[in-house]
């Protein structure tokens, strides 16, 4: 089903103490998300402060475009950032078993070649006070790490879809963090 050497991480329901429901003929999502890097070394954070969350900046792969152009769309829209020296890095699972919803999302890192300064939010991301902040790289972990415990829900996500958000995202920044070691940004 998936090519296992690709995987950064599947995440469910256990993981966060919650009993497992198996997936059957489950909705299923395709993504778009990653770690760009600014001039200054620094990585691209979107934080909701509404709903106490920050995440790497990403999202769904509409009808008409790849799982690279969909990522350079999404970071425009969330960064204001056209992106270049596009790297493919795996690909995250979250299957959530309550609501038998399946995300898999394909995760790059970039480098930030234009920054127009102008973002495109949704409706959606004004309402949850969507804000991008730029961060050390370690800075930017601790935050997605630590946010996980003071997660609000909106009318939009519960708090059980923010939690998979969340984990998943910190599960890819801690991988490129571990195959990076050498190299300080």
């Amino acid at each position: 089903m998936y090519i296992m050497n690709n995987i950064i991480a599947i995440i469910r329901d256990e993981d966060f103490g919650l009993k497992g429901n198996e997936l059957v003929n489950p909705i299923t999502r395709y993504a778009s998300r990653g770690i760009v890097f600014n001039d200054n070394g620094e990585i691209a954070i979107f934080h909701k402060i509404h709903k106490n969350e920050y995440k790497l900046p990403g999202g769904g792969i509409n009808e008409n475009e790849n799982k690279k152009e969909a990522f350079c769309r999404e970071i425009l829209e969330e960064t204001g950032c056209k992106i270049s020296d596009i790297k493919e890095l795996g690909i995250t699972i979250e299957e959530k078993g309550k609501t038998n919803f399946r995300q898999i999302s394909y995760i790059f890192s970039a480098k930030v070649i234009e920054d127009t300064k102008k973002l495109k939010l949704t409706q959606k991301e004004k309402e949850e006070g969507g804000e991008l902040l730029w961060l050390d790289i370690d800075k930017a972990y601790n935050l997605v790490c630590n946010c996980i415990n003071q997660i609000i829900g909106s009318k939009y996500d519960s708090k059980y879809q923010t939690l998979f958000m969340v984990k998943r995202d910190a599960l890819i920044i801690n991988n490129y963090l571990q195959k990076n070691k050498s190299i300080k940004k």
